[in-house]
């Protein structure tokens, strides 16, 4: 395995690659790796001659420079991790070679990135998407992992590879959970023992709701979902959303989409937690 810390370096050892016409994966992270990480790259390993993976806290995607600084860095643990799951590639460039001067590119995807995060977090997704096309343009994958727990995100990502003509094939994968249910996420590290505790209650209504909904209507999932979090200790709802699965738009009844899904956003503590639940 490689580890790579420049863009230059990264071109030319890919550029072999592609002279021997190998296939190429890209799995974009942000370090901090648990299994959902590894999972993304299990997949890439499993469908591509070479996986690159790389590790970038970007800052352009932080609209709390708290949430930034505070974000696990975990770089040695990470490349050990990488090296036993058979990725090819570590590229992990620092900030001033990724953003060697301002990147003042503008990206907007109405009405992708208008609601749920792109309401709460204004500058998160232009930021998510100045570094994955950057990622994009300097990899040049056959294949990009995104994990399904960023579910906007990922929706997002797909509209700009379109846009931009990247011609990658973007795989989403499923969420990964802990054995109690709580959605894997780097963030997880910061909880306390207590507040980890808390958190379970989130994956634990939504799955409630799973059923919930079956039976009633969607304003009435809705405030379950609500009534649910605001009962449990230690957490603060900022946004429960059913929304149709491909536009992302606001849903008023289950027959207004084939595909639908509720996301959720939850402060434990100061840790930002998401989820998400598929419900047709």
């Amino acid at each position: 395995m490689r580890i790579i810390h420049t863009i230059r370096e990264l071109k030319e050892v890919l550029a072999d690659c592609r002279n021997q016409q190998k296939k190429i994966g890209l799995v974009p992270t942000m370090g901090a790796l648990h299994a959902g990480h590894i999972s993304l790259v299990e997949k890439s390993v499993g469908e591509n001659e070479v996986t690159v993976v790389t590790i970038f806290v970007n800052p352009t995607q932080f609209n709390n420079l708290d949430d930034l600084e505070k974000y696990p860095r975990t770089l040695e643990e990470d490349v050990r991790l990488l090296e036993v799951n058979h990725a090819d590639v570590v590229f992990a460039p620092s900030v001033a070679e990724m953003y060697p001067t301002p990147d003042t590119r503008s990206f907007s995807y109405p009405p992708l990135d208008e609601v749920m995060e792109g309401k709460f977090r204004p500058g998160h997704f232009n930021g998510v998407c100045q570094i994955v096309s950057k990622l994009f343009e300097a990899v040049e994958p056959d294949n990009a992992y995104f994990g399904e727990k960023d579910f906007q995100q990922l929706a997002i990502i797909r509209k700009m590879n379109r846009a931009q003509d990247y011609g990658i094939y973007i795989v989403g994968c499923p969420i990964v959970r802990e054995a109690d249910g709580l959605a894997m996420s780097s963030r997880n590290s910061r909880l306390s023992t207590e507040e980890r505790k808390n958190a379970l209650e989130i994956s634990q209504t939504l799955f409630k709701s799973h059923t919930f909904a079956k039976e009633h209507s969607v304003k009435e999932t809705i405030r379950f979902v609500e009534d649910s979090i605001a009962a449990a200790p230690g957490l603060e709802l900022e946004y429960f959303s059913l929304v149709d699965g491909d536009t992302l738009q606001p849903i008023e009844a289950w027959e207004d989409a084939t595909y639908i899904v509720g996301c959720i956003t939850v402060f434990c503590g100061d840790v930002r937690l998401i989820d998400n639940i598929k419900y047709k």
